[in-house]
């Protein structure tokens, strides 16, 4: 309304008509209702619920505000410094509200039950407002009860008054609150809505990946590391640091460590840079050799797979076809058809006929399973909560969906109706994994390729077998992929790395993102696509992912460095990159740093087992020197990643119209899973 224009902080919700009943219902009188506007707001590093009645609405003299200590709900005063320097225009604008948060002095005032204190502005005595952060607890009425209404409980037991919605329901303030807090169902009341739950593997949320905001990081990372590592890094401030250091200005400078301690507290276990700790490598700085120049080519072509299948439909010469796929991707006609070998649903020895008779029998078991969730009725529902948790979860991810690809337009569209099946029937698939927000990333592009329920689904199940780790409570494979990813980096760029941690950032936490959900946020949708299949070919080595990690971060190494960016820039910095990123660039990078670290001579044995690089004599394909002539070879590491000449795409991303012949010289040194 007038006075939202006012406001500061970015307005997040505003509802008329929201009532107190100061009678506690003992009449019916109209005039003993309290009409007012509720609104939440977002200000720098806080979030806000703010509720004042109508002809109050730009008076500030008279909020309740509930200090950060949650010891109470206070009233406050400005001091006599701050009342003698600020005009009377001041106080009637938001700006003192937000100015208060930092500048009064409390006096406080116990309140319980709603009960009120005596306070000489009337209705005003009402108005309260509070920060997201002391939030405990949510009561809402029953159904069917009136007028929906919500009772707001702060930490200690605070209780504030009911607020009575006689215009619409509440639905619309809870599902803006779910942006910055996870609400769940009390056991023992299943009208308490409890805030950010901790027992609750589920409670890691996806939502609003790149808009949420920093307030709240420290005690969100503490209860659930999923959820705080994938908040709005573009919005982090330095009330993080306050609120670790507290109001000492003796702290103000925070020492090197300190990040890095807490983050180490936060996820038990992850241990990167600790070079001095008993058995851990310590990575000196190598001499990699030159970079090889790589060059890419063009997708895999309808005409060259049919090449290279038999009469019966088995594919010949596999190791050749994945080396085209990852030289170059796949053509858009072949993926619904390849992608189902890259992923492991077709084994690549597979006749049609035995392809036949497989999705037969998957067809089968799908539906199996898709019955099983499907004839669950709804007591039975509420009877298992953690079908129900499920549930509700995956309506909550599909509903945020990326809409930009016409698969999946329109609030009821078909994709999205499958999304939810294929999600709900992989819970029933592995009930112990279930269903954590982010998984709807790894789906949806293969629902777009596959346009079938049944072929998405094992496909997804199978993707799923490789990144399972990623979604686990325990988080085992997240830990593992941060301490391999920096080992990696420091080998790359020994100095980019220190002056990372010089910033508090040298546990790369930055990168969670990229490696949680395969870069699925990073790139547009069809470069994803790319992106993928090239990835699935498992070429040039084990954990290539993590060099396309190094390229990306080599790439915006320079302006980190040159510009001094610190802690929160990194963040926002690396945040920003999404969908900037052009993934042919990235490609031949990353194969290229591989290339180069496959022939060095003293690559550290923690990076070969990284990347699944084997210790054996160096041999050309075409050698036929006797064996005695090859006793003196130097011994590094080999892999069996043949080369074919092949149309070529330049390093700097552009297509070439005519794509000329490379072979790689037969004293190259190649790379191939271990």
């Amino acid at each position: 309304m007038a006075a939202a224009s006012v406001v500061s902080g970015r307005l997040i919700y505003e509802q008329e008509g929201v009532y107190i009943h100061p009678s506690c219902g003992k009449t019916n009188d109209q005039d003993s209702l309290i009409s007012g506007i509720l609104r939440v707001l977002e200000k720098d590093a806080d979030v806000i619920v703010d509720w004042r009645p109508l002809d109050d609405a730009l008076d500030s003299s008279s909020i309740l505000y509930a200090g950060k200590d949650s010891s109470s709900v206070v009233e406050w005063t400005h001091t006599p410094k701050e009342r003698a320097h600020r005009g009377p225009d001041h106080l009637n604008s938001y700006e003192a509200e937000w100015d208060m948060v930092n500048t009064v002095s409390f006096k406080k005032k116990q309140y319980t039950n709603g009960d009120a204190p005596s306070h000489r502005n009337g209705k005003s005595k009402w108005s309260f407002l509070f920060s997201l952060t002391d939030l405990k607890s949510i009561k809402q009425n029953k159904a069917g009860m009136g007028w929906s209404y919500l009772v707001f409980c702060l930490k200690d037991d605070i209780v504030l008054p009911a607020l009575h919605f006689h215009q619409g329901d509440s639905k619309l303030l809870i599902d803006s609150l779910e942006k910055y807090v996870v609400l769940c169902e009390s056991p023992q009341d299943k009208r308490t809505l409890l805030v950010n739950c901790q027992n609750k593997s589920l409670s890691q949320s996806f939502e609003n990946l790149l808009d949420e905001p920093a307030y709240g990081l420290i005690q969100k990372i503490k209860k659930d590391p999923y959820t705080a590592t994938m908040v709005g890094f573009s919005k982090v401030t330095n009330y993080i640091f306050d609120s670790l250091r507290g109001s000492d200005s003796s702290t103000h400078q925070r020492p090197p460590s300190e990040m890095a301690d807490f983050l180490s507290d936060a996820i038990p276990g992850l241990k990167i840079n600790q070079q001095e700790e008993p058995g851990f490598e310590v990575i000196t700085k190598i001499d990699l050799g030159e970079r090889p120049v790589v060059q890419r080519r063009e997708p895999v072509s309808l005409e060259e797979w049919t090449k290279n299948i038999d009469s019966e439909g088995r594919i010949l010469n596999v190791d050749n076809m994945k080396q085209m796929i990852f030289r170059g991707g796949l053509c858009h006609a072949l993926r619904k058809q390849a992608w189902k070998f890259l992923l492991g649903y077709f084994p690549w020895d597979s006749t049609k006929e035995e392809r036949a008779q497989l999705q037969k029998r998957k067809t089968d078991e799908y539906f199996r399973m898709k019955l099983q969730w499907k004839s669950v009725s709804e007591e039975q529902e509420k009877r298992n909560s953690r079908l129900r948790d499920y549930r509700s979860l995956i309506e909550k991810d599909v509903n945020r969906t990326d809409r930009t690809n016409k698969f999946y337009e329109g609030q009821d569209n078909p994709g999205l109706i499958l999304l939810h099946d294929i999600l709900m029937t992989y819970c029933m698939y592995d009930f112990d994994l279930g269903y954590v927000q982010g998984m709807s990333d790894l789906l949806s592009p293969l629902l777009y390729v596959m346009e079938n329920e049944v072929d998405a689904f094992w496909c997804f199940a199978s993707y799923m077998d490789q990144m399972h780790q990623n979604f686990e409570e325990q988080m085992q494979g997240m830990k593992t992929q941060l301490i391999q990813l920096s080992t990696l980096l420091r080998l790359l760029d020994s100095g980019f790395c220190s002056y990372l941690e010089s910033q508090d950032s040298g546990y790369l936490y930055f990168c969670f993102r990229w490696l949680l959900i395969r870069f699925k946020r990073e790139f547009s949708f069809l470069d994803i696509l790319r992106l993928w299949e090239v990835m699935w070919t498992e070429l040039p080595c084990k954990n290539f992912h993590l060099l396309l990690c190094c390229a990306i971060l080599e790439s915006e190494k320079q302006q980190i460095m040159e510009k001094h960016y610190g802690f929160n820039e990194i963040l926002k910095h690396i945040n920003e990159l999404s969908m900037k990123i052009d993934v042919e660039d990235v490609l031949c990078k990353a194969e290229a740093i591989s290339l180069q670290m496959v022939k060095c001579k003293e690559l550290p044995q923690a990076v070969c087992e990284i990347l699944g690089l084997q210790e054996s004599e160096v041999t050309t394909p075409d050698s036929d020197i006797a064996e005695d002539e090859n006793v003196g070879m130097t011994s590094c590491p080999t892999t069996a990643f043949q080369s074919n000449c092949l149309p070529v795409h330049a390093a700097s991303g552009a297509r070439d119209d005519n794509p000329t012949q490379i072979s790689v010289p037969p004293n190259v040194t190649r790379l191939a899973p271990a």
